[in-house]
């Protein structure tokens, strides 16, 4: 028994010292912090990822958490000063943790000046199609469809697709839509299926410009892929995914669905990245979409952020800073007449660097004779950040934009 109490606290004490000497490798500019996680049992290896470098950042599988059972336990080093976001998985983004609601949770933040904490999650998100087959549990108004694995001849993956339609859709067999396409589609009806854990509202909000009086429309839907970055962008793939939605999707919505076709009654909403395929369909395909909802648009993108933030895309050994909408306005980008434009961004988080580039655009726009108010709307809204609780919030503005165009005057 002494030999086997001497054997246990030498182990001890080497993993004291072993951890004395790993902390005396730490930089002066960094701190290690303790990350615990209480999960359900059977859970499986559980990954931490966030906001620094060491989590991806924000890479699904980033960091293997230890040990087992209920409780799993990270060590990180993050910057001094700093607070560090986190969040947990079991290895993609489709199965992320979920708080005491059942739906995905904000990230969690430990303070700068705070060295560890500790979280309960509740479960871990299941698969799409097990929300799917359950959508009468989704609170939708209106009614919602899925198309499931939609293939396409100019992208490389497949995607669902959601389709609504709304209340008394069925009732009057003659009457026929006007329709808003939409990308990320996945974030727009379903809070379970949603992203951050909190859905746009889509349905919510058609329906409540419709008891208002204005006339609703069909919404379809396409969900984002791993693609996202390369098919959402006009300067990568963009074209080919203008090509699914107008020689693929829109076809196959004009012969399930009763929709008014043409650019005057075919629109097209998107957030970020989303924001900027809404512009490029738009500006380039004036015959099919006749008005548009940039939403947070990123238009800061450029080939340095392209290099920085999507290593996996190919761009040259010296990239170029100049924003890509700059960078087309200089060489002589026009925008097609009769087109509307809506474009709107928040004050907070990755919002707060849109104005530079939002006031070149208003300005292009007015050079080549679009009224401001009429033609388009640029507005802020303060306080509002990157998320879809921010674009839940004004998604209303957007879609009174879209159909029912008198949106008033724009904001700085």
């Amino acid at each position: 028994m002494i030999r086997f109490v001497a054997a246990f606290l030498s182990l001890l004490l080497a993993a004291a010292c072993g951890q004395q000497a790993a902390d005396r490798d730490v930089p002066a500019t960094m701190e290690r912090v303790e990350i615990t996680a209480d999960v359900p049992e059977g859970a499986g290896t559980v990954y931490l990822t966030g906001s620094i470098d060491s989590l991806g950042p924000w890479k699904a599988d980033a960091l293997a958490m230890d040990g087992s059972g209920t409780e799993r336990h990270a060590s990180v080093l993050r910057p001094k000063g700093e607070p560090l976001e986190y969040k947990f998985t079991l290895g993609s983004w489709e199965h992320e943790g979920l708080g005491p609601s059942g739906t995905v949770m904000a990230n969690y933040v430990l303070p700068a000046g705070e060295t560890s904490a500790r979280q309960t999650v509740f479960d871990f998100k299941k698969d799409s199609r097990e929300y799917i087959a359950d959508v009468e549990h989704a609170g939708i108004v209106g009614h919602l469809d899925y198309w499931l694995d939609v293939k396409s001849a100019f992208l490389s993956e497949k995607r669902n697709v959601s389709i609504w339609t709304p209340p008394g859709y069925d009732d009057d067999p003659q009457r026929t839509y006007r329709v808003i396409y939409m990308s990320d589609g996945q974030n727009l009806f379903d809070p379970r299926i949603a992203n951050t854990g909190t859905d746009w509202g889509a349905d919510e909000a058609m329906v409540g410009l419709a008891a208002k009086g204005v006339e609703p429309a069909i919404i379809v839907s396409s969900w984002s892929t791993s693609k996202r970055f390369e098919e959402y962008s006009p300067w990568h793939h963009g074209e080919d995914y203008a090509r699914f939605l107008i020689e693929e999707l829109m076809p196959r919505v004009e012969a399930a669905y009763r929709v008014k076709t043409g650019p005057e009654n075919t629109f097209h909403a998107g957030s970020s990245m989303g924001g900027l395929i809404s512009f490029y369909l738009v500006t380039h395909h004036p015959d099919v979409f006749g008005a548009c909802g940039c939403v947070s648009t990123h238009f800061p993108l450029s080939e340095a952020g392209v290099k920085k933030y999507f290593p996996n895309v190919r761009i040259g050994p010296h990239p170029d800073e100049t924003p890509y909408l700059v960078r087309d306005i200089e060489a002589g980008l026009t925008p097609p007449p009769g087109t509307r434009y809506w474009f709107d961004y928040g004050t907070e988080g990755l919002d707060a660097e849109y104005g530079p580039t939002h006031a070149i655009l208003r300005d292009w726009l007015l050079a080549n004779g679009l009224v401001e108010g009429r033609d388009f709307v640029i507005r802020r809204y303060d306080g509002a950040t990157h998320n879809e609780a921010s674009w839940r919030a004004r998604l209303p503005d957007i879609f009174t934009f879209l159909l029912a165009p008198d949106a008033g005057p724009s904001q700085p």
